[in-house]
């Protein structure tokens, strides 16, 4: 990316970098923030495929995916690679075509991708199965080498959680289960939901004992009974009675 930024005058190539930068350390938590500091990048120097391809992803992580899908084609024409078309394809999906997105996966590109580019296909592929309602096409499309490989790479859990949840669709429930242990096993960075989707299949329920909620109802009660007891019979000694009690709810545990 610098080396394409050096194509820039140096003072416009800083401003680039800056708004570049910025919307690297925002898209996860912050992506309408890291959109519009793409805009800002994409306006000062549209010319460079680095930008546009920057500018693709922030748009993809706002659902805005016509747009993210026009920025990732320009990059593709800029630089002739392919790394994009998983994502292309994805985006195809997001505006509700997933027949397109289908045919990508059949396309002569998806053999020059690396073997993560391959995996990201599959996955898209198999999504674009479940949207078309082919669950089982979906699960077949998703058994693989990689997906029962021992081996533990950057897209293992992600594959595993993609099986597992579409096992769960089709109502294998048991191997489902222990599809997403084996995604939670290999999820070393907490990439997917997986501990909290075992917990919701084995019954377990989560409990928040500091519900704001909860605390304001019951203030709201104890006044209520100090009310209420100011209006009670004294008793021998001339003093009321009161009582207040606390609870905490059940709280659900999740693209996530």
């Amino acid at each position: 990316m610098r080396q394409e930024l050096m194509s820039l005058p140096k003072g416009l190539a800083d401003d680039v970098a800056r708004n570049l930068v910025m919307v690297a350390q925002l898209i996860d938590e912050e992506p309408e923030k890291a959109y519009e500091y793409s805009r800002i990048a994409l306006r000062l120097a549209s010319r460079v495929a680095a930008v546009r391809e920057a500018a693709g992803f922030a748009a993809y992580a706002t659902q805005k995916y016509s747009e993210a899908l026009a920025e990732f084609r320009a990059a593709r024409r800029m630089t002739g690679t392919v790394e994009l078309w998983p994502v292309m394809a994805d985006c195809e999906r997001g505006l509700g075509r997933p027949e397109r997105a289908l045919a990508m996966a059949g396309e002569p590109e998806v053999q020059k991708l690396d073997k993560a580019g391959q995996v990201e296909m599959r996955l898209v592929a198999a999504g674009a199965r479940r949207d078309m309602g082919q669950l089982d096409a979906a699960i077949v499309t998703l058994q693989s080498p990689e997906l029962a490989s021992n081996a533990n790479h950057p897209w293992t859990a992600r594959l595993r959680y993609a099986y597992a949840d579409a096992l769960l669709a089709a109502g294998r429930e048991g191997e489902a289960r222990e599809w997403f242990a084996k995604a939670l096993e290999a999820d070393k960075d907490g990439s997917t939901d997986a501990s909290d989707r075992l917990a919701e299949l084995d019954g377990v329920e989560f409990v928040d004992a500091f519900d704001d909620s909860d605390a304001d109802s019951d203030d709201d009660t104890d006044v209520a009974d100090e009310a209420a007891g100011s209006q009670e019979p004294a008793g021998a000694d001339g003093e009321t009675d009161g009582e207040g009690e606390q609870r905490s709810e059940p709280r659900d545990g999740d693209e996530s």
